[in-house]
C-alpha cells in the first residue's frame, strides 16, 4: 500500500475511538499502520496531509509523533522532517531483549482457563492463516499472521498495558522485518515453530512451550543481525 493509498484508508477510518482528537489516539492510528506494513522505513509523515486525513492540528500530531519518537518508531531529521524509522542493530538487540522477558513468562506463567480458550482459539487461528500464506508463497501474508500470533501470546496476560507495550514492539518488529521481505525461507520454519508453541500449551505444558519460544527468539535475533550485516540491507 502507497503512502497515498494509505492516506486515502484514513479519511475513510471511523473516529468511533478519537479520545477527543488526542495525541494518544493518532499515536494509536499511525503505530497500527505502521505494524500493518503499511508505512515502511524511510516514509516520510509529512504533516499537512497527515492532519488533513486525520481531521486534527498540527500540535495533536506533534504530540503523536512525540510519543512515536519516544517508542523508537520514528526520526525527527533536522530540517527535514519525519520519518518512519529504520531500526539499527542495537534497536534489534533491545526489541528481542524485551519480547524474551515478556513473551515467554505469558506463555509460562500466566495461562488461565478464563482466558485458555479464546486465546487458543486465536493463537490457532494465527496459525493457520501462517500456514495458508506459506503455501501460496506469501511473504507478507507469513510475517503479518506471525505478528498475530505474538500478540495473541502477550494477550494471555490479560493485561492491558501489557498489550499496549506489545502494540509498541510488533510496530517496531514490522520494521525491522522489512529486512526479510524478500526472504520465503526467513519466514517459513517459524510457522510451524508457533504450531508446536500452540500445540505444547493446548497440552498443559506450559514450561516447555516457554523455552521452544525462548530459544526461537533467539534464533531470529541471530538471523536479522546476519541478515542486517549484509551489505546492501
Amino acid at each position: 500500500m502507497t503512502l497515498a493509498e494509505t492516506l486515502a484508508d484514513l479519511r475513510h477510518q471511523t473516529v468511533a475511538g478519537r479520545h477527543a482528537e488526542t495525541g494518544l489516539w493518532v499515536s494509536g492510528v499511525l503505530r497500527e499502520r505502521i505494524a500493518a506494513g503499511q508505512l515502511p522505513p524511510g516514509t516520510k509523515l509529512s504533516e499537512e496531509p497527515l492532519c488533513e486525513a486525520l481531521g486534527v492540528s498540527r500540535n495533536t500530531l506533534r504530540e503523536a509523533f512525540s510519543t512515536l519518537s519516544a517508542e523508537r518508531i520514528v526520526t525527527r531529521i533536522p530540517n527535514r522532517g519525519v520519518f518512519v524509522a529504520r531500526p539499527t542493530a542495537d534497536d534489534i538487540r533491545e526489541i528481542y531483549r524485551v519480547r524474551r522477558y515478556l513473551e515467554p513468562a505469558a506463555l509460562a506463567y500466566t495461562l488461565t482457563d478464563e482466558v485458555a480458550g479464546p486465546i487458543l482459539d486465536r493463537l490457532r487461528q494465527a496459525v493457520e492463516q501462517a500456514r495458508a500464506a506459506r503455501a501460496a508463497g506469501s511473504i507478507p501474508g507469513m510475517a503479518g499472521a506471525n505478528q498475530e500470533f505474538h500478540a495473541g501470546i502477550v494477550a494471555l496476560t490479560g493485561s492491558e498495558r501489557l498489550n499496549r507495550l506489545m502494540a509498541q514492539v510488533l510496530a517496531e518488529m514490522r520494521l525491522v522485518f522489512r529486512s526479510m521481505d524478500e526472504d520465503e525461507h526467513f519466514h517459513a520454519p517459524y510457522v510451524d515453530d508457533n504450531a508446536r508453541v500452540v500445540e505444547l500449551l493446548g497440552a498443559g505444558r506450559q514450561s516447555d512451550a516457554a523455552a521452544l519460544l525462548t530459544a526461537y527468539l533467539r534464533r531470529a535475533e541471530a538471523q536479522l543481525l546476519s541478515a542486517l550485516a549484509e551489505p546492501g540491507r
